[in-house]
This record gives structure tokens, sequence and C-alpha cells, in this order.
């Protein structure tokens, strides 16, 4: 991992013990420039880590606790008659000034407010009005879904959740991380101890980096030919999106960078596969197996470009 990177993880690590795995995902999901959606139970820390993420990095941190209330106006903004000048003046939301917005149980919002959100996501821009206002860069959203007490509400669909780079989960700590926890908050806020070792400006560039970093076209080939493969599953009603395959490459590149390289490889795209694609991934009623178990299948039938290069230098 690249040493500034490094530095962040062990930053947010002194309040998310145990979850190295997942804070890297995270940050290299940043680094692709990409939104991130957490399914999880609640209290394991989701608050927490986009806190401690946007305090290392030194981003503009805002929150929005989505319940079925907040407006799309909330995030975007509105306009309101100005007596003085005589016109409308534009009035910013939640999105407006943030980098790192925290979008908690999204799935507690509207349809209609859940659309503003996504829209926004897309295309990282607010139009109020008629006039397009540009988000912060860099603009990354954490949304979090969670199906306890779920009655009501409104679960993201799939052209939605599709337009998220990955989605993860925290899952619950083990023995060694909830000691720690508990020990590290002995009359002290851990966040308190968060220190910024990045600025906005060093991950723009480092988003740069990872945009040039080159996917030849044996890497490309291969991420065409898994994307396509998941179309024609047995098992699967809907496969894999061009929008996925874009976003497949663009989480390998970010895999290449944080590992020194400025190169894409096939085992790039197999490291990222599963948290990229599987939220991408609908099964018939009659399928027999799971989401990752298609994926395994996937991984597994079709050729990976590393070992035509191996066999190659072998001979």
């Amino acid at each position: 991992m690249r040493l500034e990177m490094e530095e962040v993880v062990t930053e947010i690590e002194k309040v998310i013990a145990g979850k190295r795995d997942v804070i890297t995902k995270i940050l290299t999901a940043l680094l692709a420039d990409g939104h991130v959606l957490l399914d999880d139970v609640p209290g394991v820390g989701k608050t927490t880590l986009a806190v401690a993420i946007s305090r290392a990095v030194g981003l503009a941190y805002k929150r929005v606790q989505f319940t079925p209330d907040v407006l799309p106006s909330d995030l975007v903004g509105f306009s309101m008659y100005d007596k003085q000048s005589g016109g409308f003046a534009y009035h910013p939301g939640a999105l407006n000034d943030a980098n790192l917005l925290l979008g908690d149980e999204i799935n507690r919002a509207s349809s209609k407010t859940q659309s503003a959100l996504l829209e926004a996501m897309e295309e990282r821009q607010a139009t109020v009005d008629g006039v397009t206002h540009p988000l912060q860069k860099p603009f990354l959203v954490i949304a979090t879904q969670n199906s306890v007490g779920a009655a009501g509400t409104q679960f993201l669909p799939y052209a939605q959740v599709d337009r998220f780079l990955v989605r993860l989960s925290l899952g619950y700590p083990d023995y060694a991380a909830q000691m720690e926890m508990l020990k590290n908050r002995q009359g002290v806020n851990p966040l308190d101890q968060v220190r910024r070792v990045m600025s906005r400006e060093t991950l723009l560039a480092m988003q740069e980096e990872v945009r040039h970093t080159v996917s030849k076209e044996a890497i490309l080939d291969y991420i065409t030919r898994l994307t396509m493969a998941s179309r024609e599953h047995a098992a699967v009603e809907v496969g894999i999106s061009p929008r996925g395959a874009l976003f497949l490459d663009r989480m390998a590149k970010a895999h290449a960078w944080m590992d020194g390289r400025d190169y894409v490889t096939g085992n790039d795209v197999q490291a990222v596969f599963r948290d990229v694609c599987a939220h991408r991934v609908l099964l018939k009623e009659s399928a027999e197996k799971t989401v990752n178990d298609v994926l395994n299948d996937l991984l597994k039938t079709v050729e990976n470009p590393d070992r035509h290069s191996r066999t190659l230098m072998k001979q």
C-alpha cells in the first residue's frame, strides 16, 4: 500500500479496530472517485468511520439522517425570493459544501429524495430552477441501509444501486477488536486522536494518477468477457451492466495504484470483482446458486490474462 494511504489507514484504525480490509476498500473507492454503499446492521461504526476518513484526509464532512420527511431541496438547495435584490437567491443544500457526505439509512428516504441524491452523485452537480451548481471536488457519498426495522422503507431499486461503485459491509467486530474498542473509550473519544495526514489537494492529485493508470487491451478484454459472461450465466436474470464494466476498470486501476503500479493486471480485476459486481447481479427465481457462487463461476471459467502472460514467460 502507498505510504500516504498507509498513514490514513493507521489514523482510522484508532477508532475502527479490526477492519483494515474494509477501510482499505473504501479508500480505494475514494481514489477511484466512486461512491460506497454500506449494507449493515446498526451500531457497527459506519458514522464513526466516515468522520475518521474525513479528518484523516482533510475533507469537509456532512451527515444527513434520512427520514421520510427529508426533501430533495434539503440536499440540493432551493431558490428563495430576495426583496432587496428583486430576484431569487440560491440557498445551498447539504451536498454543496461537502467532500464526504454520509447518507445515513438512505432506505428511509422517499423515492424522490433518493433520486435527487443519486442524480447529484452521478453528475457531480445540483440543478435548481434550471441553474447548475457544481459540487466540491472530491465528492464522495457513503450511503448506508439496513434491513433491521425496515417496514415502510424504500430500499434502493436496482437501477440506483448500480450507481454505487462498491457495496461493502463492516460487520461485527471480533473479540479482540471489541475489547480494544471498549478500552479506547474509557473516558476519552478516540476521534479526537485522529490526525489529518493528507490534504484535499493531495487526494485530488492521487485521483488524477489513478485515472492515468494503464489498462491495456488485454485487461479491457478480460473485463468485457467477465461482464458479458455474467449476462449469459444460466442462473442470472440481470447481469453486470456496461456501467459496471466501467466501474470495474476504475476500481482495478485504483487497486493497482495502491499496490504501487501504474498498470492494471488481471489479478487487480479479480481482487475488486466481487465488491464492484455483487450488487449488479440479479438471480432468476429458479436459481439454485447464490450471487457469490455465480461470481466464483465467472472468475474460474473466464481466462485471466495473467495466466497467459505467465505461460509465455515459462516458454
